[in-house]
C-alpha cells in the first residue's frame, strides 16, 4: 500500500481551525484574570491533581514527541517506549523523596531551589542551560514537527512559512493568559491528544488485520524493550544509567514541566496530579509507538522515520477524524510550545529581571513575562527550520540533552541529599562538568572521532560531576542550607490510600508489568 495524496477535506479543516480558535480564545478570555505576577507565572497555587497531571502529560507528550515516537517505532522497534514508562519511575521517586520540600520552598523556579541550596551562580547556569534548552531543543523541536505535518499536506507550504505561523498561534494564548490558560488548555489538549491517538491506532491495526498479522509479521527483536549490548538503538545497560538519568532532568527539574508542581493548590494534588501523569505514560506504547512499528508492513520504504506518523495520519483517516487526529497533533504542538514558553518566560523574569530590579511591581513583571514570549517565540521560530539536519526528532532531543544536564543532576540527585555538599563544590561540578561535555559532544557528535551511544554519556559525566562536587566540598566546605530542606515549612503528606508512597508502589508495580511483558 503506498501513501495517499494528501488532503483534507473540508470537514477536516472546520475542526481543526475550530480547535484553534477555541484555543486561542480561550486562552485570551483568561488573560482579563491575571491580577498578580503569582497568578501568571504559577496560576495562582491553585491547580488542583487532575489539571497537575493533564497538564504535564499534554505538555511531554509534544508533536515533536508524537512523530517521534512513531518514527523510532518504524525504524527501530518500541524500544523508544523505555522513556516513557521510566517517566513513571522517576515521578514516582520525586513524589516520594523530593517534592514535598520543592512546594513547600514556595519557588517560583526549579533554578531558585539551586541558590537556596547553593549559590546564585549555580542558579544563573542553570537557568541560563534551561532557557538554551527549552528553546533550541524543546521549542524549535515542536515548531519543526509541526511544519513537517503541514509540508505532507501542502507540500508547496515551506518549512520557512508554516513554523512562523505556528509559533504566532502558540504564542499568543501563552503570553495572554499566563499558566492557568496554558494547564487548562493542556486538560483540552490532553483529552484531543489520547483520543486521536487510539483513532489512528484502530485504523492502522485495523489495515494490516488486526494484532495477530501484526505480531506474527514483525521480527520479535522490534518488539522487545530489553535490547542486546550491541543494538544501536538502547542497549540494556543505558536503561539502569542513562535513560533514567535524562528522565529525572525532564520530569524533576526542568521548569517547563516542575511549573505544573508549583502552581498545585497543595502537597496533596501536587503528588497525586504528578503520579497520574505517570499512569497517562503507560498507555503511550499501545496508541503511539506501535502504530508505527506496525506501519512497517504498509509502507516499508518511507525515506526517513519522521514521515510515518503524517503518512498514517493522510492515508488512513477518513474525513472528520482526519481533522480530529490533526488537532491531536496541534494539541501537543501548542501544549509543548505554550509550556516551554511560559516556562522560558518565568525563568527570564524572576531569575534576571526581577533580581535585578528588586523594586519591580507585579504589573511590571507581567509584562515583562509577556515580552519575554514573544522573545523567545522569535528565536524558535528562527531555528526551528535547520532541525532537517539533524536524524529523527527525538534522536536530536535525547542527544543533546545527554551531554549539557549531567552536572546540574548531580547537584540535585547528589547535593540535594548531601548536608556537606558546598557552593564551590557546587561551583566546581558545573564548571567542569559543562567543559567536559561540550568537549565530548565534539569530539563524538560533531568530529566523529568515536563512536559512542550518547546514552553512555550521561553516567559518566554525572559521575565526573559528582567527583568534582565532592571534592570542591573537601576543599572549601560549608554550606548555609540543610540538605534536602531548603524549604521554609513542612509539608502535611496524605494518609491512607491517598498517600503518595501507596500510589507510587502501585505505579511502579504496574510498569514493572508491562516492561516484563515486552521484554
Amino acid at each position: 500500500m503506498g501513501p495517499a495524496a494528501p488532503q483534507l477535506a473540508a470537514l477536516d479543516l472546520v475542526v481543526l481551525v475550530a480547535y484553534l480558535v477555541a484555543s486561542v480564545g480561550f486562552g485570551i478570555w483568561l488573560s482579563r484574570r491575571q491580577s498578580s505576577s503569582e497568578d501568571y507565572f504559577l496560576a495562582g497555587r491553585n491547580m488542583a491533581w487532575w489539571t497537575v497531571g493533564f497538564s504535564l502529560f499534554a505538555s511531554n507528550i509534544s508533536s515533536t514527541t508524537l512523530v517521534g515516537l512513531a518514527g523510532q517505532g518504524y525504524s527501530h522497534g518500541i524500544a523508544v517506549f523505555n522513556y516513557e514508562w521510566m517517566a513513571a519511575i522517576v515521578l514516582g521517586f520525586f513524589v516520594v523523596y523530593m517534592l514535598p520540600s520543592v512546594l513547600s520552598a514556595r519557588v517560583y523556579t526549579m533554578p531558585e531551589l539551586l541558590e537556596r541550596r547553593f549559590s546564585r551562580g549555580a542558579r544563573l547556569y542553570f537557568s541560563a542551560l534551561t532557557l538554551f534548552l527549552n528553546i533550541v531543543v524543546d521549542t524549535a523541536g515542536s515548531l519543526y514537527a509541526g511544519g513537517l505535518l503541514i509540508q505532507v499536506i501542502y507540500p508547496e507550504v515551506s518549512l520557512w512559512v508554516s513554523i512562523p505561523v505556528l509559533a504566532v498561534v502558540a504564542g499568543v494564548y501563552t503570553a495572554t493568559g499566563g499558566l492557568k490558560a496554558v494547564m487548562y488548555t493542556d486538560v483540552f489538549q490532553a483529552v484531543i491528544l489520547l483520543v486521536g491517538s487510539l483513532v489512528l491506532t484502530i485504523e492502522v491495526f485495523s489495515a494490516i488485520g488486526g494484532w495477530e498479522t501484526f505480531s506474527a509479521t514483525i521480527p520479535p527483536e522490534r518488539l522487545s524493550l530489553i535490547r542486546p549490548l550491541d543494538d544501536e538503538v538502547m542497549p540494556w545497560p543505558t536503561l539502569l544509567l542513562g535513560v533514567p538519568l535524562l528522565g529525572f532532568y525532564f520530569w524533576c527539574t526542568n521548569q517547563f514541566m516542575v511549573q505544573r508542581v508549583l502552581g498545585a493548590k497543595d502537597v496533596a494534588h501536587a503528588s497525586w496530579g504528578a503520579l497520574f501523569a505517570g499512569f497517562l505514560k503507560l498507555p503511550v506504547l499501545f496508541i503511539m509507538v506501535l502504530p508505527g512499528t506496525a506501519a512497517v508492513m504498509l509502507y516499508p520504504d518511507l525515506p526517513r522515520g519522521d514521515a510515518v506518523f503524517p503518512t498514517l495520519v493522510m492515508d488512513l483517516l477518513p474525513i472528520g477524524f482526519k481533522g480530529l487526529v490533526c488537532a491531536g497533533f496541534v494539541a501537543a504542538l501548542m501544549s509543548q510550545i505554550d509550556s516551554t514558553l511560559h516556562g522560558a518566560s518565568t525563568l527570564v523574569t524572576m531569575d534576571f529581571v526581577r533580581p535585578l530590579r528588586p523594586g519591580i511591581s507585579d504589573r511590571g513583571l507581567l509584562y515583562t513575562g509577556r515580552i519575554v514570549v514573544v522573545v523567545l517565540m522569535t528565536l524558535a521560530a528562527a531555528w526551528a527550520p535547520s532541525l532537517g539536519r539533524f536524524g529523527t526528532l527525538f534522536g536530536y532531543l535525547q542527544s543533546v540533552l545527554a551531554y549539557a544536564v549531567p552536572p546540574v543532576l548531580s547537584l540535585f540527585l547528589v547535593g540535594w541529599f548531601w548536608e556537606r555538599a558546598s557552593a564551590f563544590g557546587a561551583q566546581l561540578a558545573l564548571l567542569g562538568g559543562t567543559l567536559l561535555g561540550f568537549v565530548l559532544f565534539i569530539d563524538i557528535e560533531v568530529l566523529e572521532h568515536h563512536d559512542v551511544h550518547f546514552l553512555y554519556i550521561p553516567p559518566f559525566l554525572f559521575v565526573v560531576s559528582t567527583l568534582l562536587l565532592g571534592l570542591g566540598s573537601a576543599l572549601r566546605p560549608g554550606t548555609e542550607t540543610t540538605a534536602a530542606d531548603p524549604g521554609v515549612q513542612k509539608a502535611e503528606i496524605p494518609t491512607g490510600w491517598k498517600n503518595p508512597r501507596t500510589l507510587a508502589l502501585v505505579l511502579v508495580a504496574l510498569t514493572a508489568v508491562l516492561v516484563v511483558t515486552f521484554r
